[in-house]
């Protein structure tokens, strides 16, 4: 009776076993999707392409020439108001490249240059001579006939100074004088206005210093040469510089 006991316990607790592992279900496989991968390879590929499209197109770069100072209209380009920038490369902008500087001295420019400008071809003239009706007049201009700040490029106007202004200047009656008929009305009006400064010797050595003169070039038209020169020649001639120029 008891071995029968043991044997029905014992049936019971092998029942309650586990089963062995190699029993489990086997698991269904992943399936594949290739397209996919080949779609994000190709992506990738994509993207490394156009970051170094990018890194080539900033490094189109090339060397102009640039401004260090400011140059008058008609005046060549001088080799120490150039430095060398590397700008962005551009077929419809017709630099002056870097190692084109040396063909400077054959051009002046056409128009009023100021520093910091990067020269282009349209900037540049092959033409030397002055405007139709135009002549350049040379002055010596004592420290209070010039503006303290004159420069190359500005625009002035030309005043006659001194006994021959306040007199007239030409001999005229005081009537005249004195009714504003005379040539200059007593010195009130201009000799010449909307004259353009075209060169100032700043740098000009021992004469200057011995002088005290500021021998400045000026571009004016020929209809006032005449009274300018005469003016000049006797020392009478003050500049005022004009509102708007850049002086």
């Amino acid at each position: 009776m008891k071995t029968q006991e043991r044997g029905a316990a014992g049936g019971g607790r092998t029942a309650a076993l586990p089963a062995p592992g190699g029993d489990r279900l086997p698991s269904a496989p992943r399936e594949r999707k290739p397209a996919l991968a080949a779609l994000a390879v190709l992506l990738v590929l994509l993207g490394a392409l156009g970051a170094t499209v990018l890194v080539m197109r900033a490094g189109d770069r090339v060397e102009a020439v640039a401004l260090t100072k400011r140059v008058p209209r008609g005046q060549p380009v001088p080799q120490s108001a150039i430095k060398s920038v590397m700008v962005a490369e551009d077929s419809e902008i017709e630099y002056v490249r870097w190692e084109q500087r040396g063909l400077l001295t054959k051009y002046r420019t056409a128009t009023d240059l100021v520093d910091g400008t990067v020269l282009v071809g349209s900037m540049l003239t092959k033409e030397k001579g002055l405007e139709p009706g135009k002549a350049v007049v040379g002055l010596s201009l004592k420290s209070g006939q010039y503006p303290p700040r004159l420069e190359e490029g500005d625009t002035v106007s030309a005043y006659q100074v001194g006994r021959s202004a306040s007199s007239g200047g030409d001999g005229g009656s005081d009537d005249e004088t004195e009714g504003g008929s005379g040539s200059r009305g007593g010195g009130s009006a201009a000799l010449a206005e909307g004259v353009r400064v075209q060169s100032i010797s700043k740098d000009g050595g021992d004469s200057v210093a011995s002088s005290g003169n500021l021998p400045v070039s000026v571009v004016v038209d020929k209809s006032d040469v005449a009274r300018l020169t005469a003016a000049a020649s006797n020392g009478e001639v003050s500049l005022v510089l004009d509102s708007g120029s850049g002086g």
